[in-house]
């Protein structure tokens, strides 16, 4: 175990800027998709988690819709005009259906804050690698460029390797967003510090070459507080399948809730003993 995440030495000091939270509404839209209802709505999913505090909402909708579809993404950013301080992102495949929604949310005047770069085939169940360089590069830049120029900031979906931070930050990306299933997976075994320590050293990489950092993928309230305490700088992270399975059990707010206590344990300064 390396000092960043001893507990005596907190990797985030206290008063530093707090991680935002953005909900990921996909479940939602999973499940109302098998009925014909219009029920549970994803935009009230998404209003409440945003009356309860969530800093952001976020959606991943794929080409086959079979979760988010077109109209949910121009019904939410239509809602997100009424929380001008909250943020909206749209993950997904620039090489597919993403930059069609960064196009049109541009010119409908409505708010697109964030987009993540995600490199899913169409038929795969959920995100599970990050981009790769250089591989990746020649491809990635001019779409990086096209949604800047919108001014939508572009995070990029990657896996903990230290050694890529300054590679996508070369390619034009305004953060990574580290995907932490391999720390949430081990976390209740010994490769657990293991894992954290390679993100830890991920998020340093990042922030030596300018680029911000969020995280997500099968965080929940058992292991949020953890990371975040360990890993210096998160500025956001994504949660879906976690949180709405939560809430079916809990309700949106006390979900949203329980969330940013975990986030602001991370951020607790440490008491002597």
């Amino acid at each position: 175990m390396i000092a960043l995440f001893h507990p005596d030495h907190p990797a985030t000091p206290p008063g530093a800027r707090k991680t935002a939270l953005s909900v990921n509404v996909n479940k939602v839209a999973l499940l109302r998709n098998t009925r014909h209802l219009d029920i549970p709505s994803v935009t009230r999913a998404a209003e409440l988690c945003l009356q309860s505090g969530a800093q952001g909402i976020t959606v991943h909708p794929r080409p086959d819709e079979r979760h988010i579809r077109s109209d949910d993404v121009y019904e939410l950013a239509a809602l997100m005009k009424d929380w001008p301080h909250c943020e909206f992102n749209i993950e997904g495949n620039p090489l597919q259906n993403l930059m069609h929604f960064v196009r049109d949310l541009s010119a409908r005047g409505l708010p697109l804050h964030q987009c993540t770069f995600v490199p899913d085939s169409e038929d795969q169940l959920t995100s599970d690698h990050g981009w790769n360089f250089p591989q990746d590069a020649e491809r990635l830049k001019p779409l990086i460029e096209q949604a800047q120029a919108r001014g939508v900031r572009v995070s990029l979906f990657m896996d903990p390797v230290p050694e890529m931070m300054a590679a996508a930050k070369a390619v034009g990306a305004d953060r990574v967003e580290l995907y932490t299933e391999s720390y949430a997976s081990g976390w209740s075994s010994s490769a657990k510090n293991k894992a954290l320590s390679r993100f830890v050293q991920t998020a340093q990489a990042a922030a030596t070459v300018g680029l911000g950092v969020n995280a997500g993928h099968d965080l929940n309230r058992d292991n949020l507080t953890e990371f975040l305490h360990a890993v210096p700088g998160v500025q956001e992270v994504s949660i879906g399948h976690a949180l709405i399975a939560d809430a079916l059990e809990l309700g949106y707010a006390a979900t949203v809730k329980d969330y940013l206590r975990c986030i602001n344990e991370a951020f607790a300064p440490v008491l002597p003993s």
